[in-house]
């Protein structure tokens, strides 16, 4: 039994476009749209293949007005635009996406969410952080596998009896390496798997869609160095 895990994104269409794995289920970790030129195409298509959904803080920010972003003097005027491009059906949807998901596959059992059990929005954790706050986190979910995105860096590591998983970034990367990123589980175990996809497609959307040349500049530089 195969689990497909995506995350983060990001109104980047090619990116998400890229990826053909076969899955028997997936599960999407949130941040479906911002920082990207193409929220219409992601949003539909998700909604079009029924996958279920995190709430990211991203799509909270575009739907709700949430406050958030590392790189807020460029995700302001890209947020406005991914808003503006957005119809109800697509802001409703993401308005009404839960926070967190809990789910048994092939006889494991999953705790998801976007950034952390603690704070399912906003909380940066990578597996460096001190053992105590992991202690902490991981006593909030009664499950084998922890699922997370928000950072934008993969990576998988076990805490005593359960195991992260961080998918990455699908459509924005941060870990030096511009290929779409997503994570498998099959039967136990836990890959992270890299695809490459048409980085300069995705800019030249970027370019069309007449939002500030420094902004552009700024979001293709993050594509194509990968962070």
């Amino acid at each position: 039994m195969r689990l497909l895990i995506v995350s983060d994104i990001h109104s980047n269409w090619p990116a998400l476009r890229a990826i053909d794995e076969p899955a028997d289920m997936v599960m999407c970790l949130g941040d479906l749209v911002d920082y990207g030129p193409q929220p219409v195409e992601c949003v539909r298509a998700i909604m079009e293949r029924g996958w279920p959904v995190i709430k990211g803080n991203h799509d909270a920010a575009v739907a709700e007005g949430y406050r958030c972003g590392n790189y807020r003097h460029v995700g302001m005027d890209v947020r406005e635009f991914n808003r503006d491009r957005l119809g109800v059906p697509e802001i409703e949807y993401l308005s009404n996406l839960p926070l967190s998901n809990t789910f048994e596959f092939a006889g494991a059992r999953f705790h998801a969410v976007h950034a952390s059990l603690s704070d399912p929005l906003s909380r940066y954790l990578f597996p460096f952080v001190d053992e105590k706050v992991w202690k902490a986190e991981l006593a909030l979910a009664e499950a084998d596998f922890v699922l997370m995105g928000h950072t934008h860096w993969p990576w998988i590591h076990q805490f005593g009896t359960k195991t992260v998983i961080n998918p990455g970034s699908v459509g924005q990367p941060r870990d030096g390496d511009p290929r779409a990123s997503y994570a498998i589980w099959e039967d136990g175990a836990a890959r992270i798997v890299k695809v490459e996809y048409p980085v300069e497609e995705t800019i030249e959307a970027l370019q069309e869609t007449g939002l500030d040349e420094a902004t552009v500049g700024v979001v293709a530089e993050i594509l194509r160095r990968g962070g």
